[in-house]
């Protein structure tokens, strides 16, 4: 099918064996809607090694889901949170942010696993400089529905009638859709932008085929029909376009290179916020912002 993008992901490694799959950013485009950073990592067994020490952000939002495991989110406003599958977890960093992402103290011995979406949207430019700010939304008060055989979660946004209680400060878009074998799903357009990412199971968009763990990007203004052969559960990501260029280094995004420049700073000499009761902290990279 013509008017489709497909990305691939690329391997990254974290550190200590924790490697993800990154779709966003890629060569071909730098987002999708507000969307512009999409990891997916597991299913994996994890151990405290694991841990992501304090580290900072700004301008940006992260959005935290689960599929499988648990995380215990620490951060400098003093959220204190235990992330777990099927809720909605975003932090919204604005003029800086520092957060810790760590196993939960579960009884030892158990199997830890982890599996899910880490996801980064672009806070727009009249909100970059917003207080930072942690929103917790259980997995119980977002809408489930069912369209045909197809079930859907509706995690942030409007979507076929349903609405999640997430608030955003753009139109965005955020869907777990669990497509069965031989079913088909049409899918209008529920925002400007729409990227469809499998987890687990090939899929076809108006007959073009599309591997496991790969993202299409729908054209704009379309309604496609979404098939698999095979169970397949695809994630539905999009909203409204950047409403300017982000500049993104590490974990600092912003429409302002000065600012990227300012924040390393900070961090570097610890000037930013803190997490009460953490003592470690992730250095800048080796490589300076240039």
């Amino acid at each position: 099918m013509t008017n489709i993008t497909t990305l691939r992901p690329s391997g990254r490694d974290l550190g200590k064996g924790f490697t993800v799959q990154r779709l966003l950013p890629a060569a071909q485009r730098q987002s999708v809607g507000p969307f512009l950073f999409f990891d997916h990592f597991g299913p994996i067994n994890v151990s405290p090694q694991n841990d992501v020490r304090p580290h900072p952000h700004i301008g940006l939002a992260t959005v935290t889901y689960l599929f499988e495991g648990a995380i215990m989110h620490r951060d400098s406003v003093g959220s204190v949170q235990r992330i777990e599958p099927g809720a909605i977890n975003w932090m919204s960093a604005g003029t800086g942010i520092v957060h810790s992402e760590r196993m939960p103290p579960d009884p030892a011995g158990r199997p830890r696993r982890a599996h899910g979406l880490q996801l980064w949207t672009a806070l727009p430019r009249a909100h970059e400089e917003g207080n930072p700010s942690f929103t917790h939304t259980p997995a119980a008060t977002l809408p489930a529905i069912t369209v045909g055989d197809v079930r859907i979660r509706v995690l942030i946004g409007r979507a076929f009638g349903a609405e999640s209680p997430v608030a955003t400060l753009a139109q965005t878009l955020y869907l777990d859709i669990e497509l069965p074998a031989d079913t088909e799903l049409s899918i209008p357009p529920l925002a400007p932008e729409r990227g469809l990412y499998s987890v687990d199971g090939g899929f076809r968009v108006e007959g073009s085929a599309f591997d496991p763990q790969t993202m299409a990007v729908l054209a704009t203004g379309t309604t496609v029909r979404v098939a698999a052969e095979t169970p397949a559960r695809l994630i539905l990501v999009g909203g409204e376009p950047l409403d300017a260029q982000r500049f993104i280094w590490w974990n600092f995004v912003s429409s302002r290179r000065e600012r990227i420049a300012e924040a390393a700073d900070l961090w570097e000499r610890q000037q930013m916020p803190r997490i009460a009761g953490e003592t470690e902290w992730i250095p800048l990279p080796e490589q300076c912002f240039a």
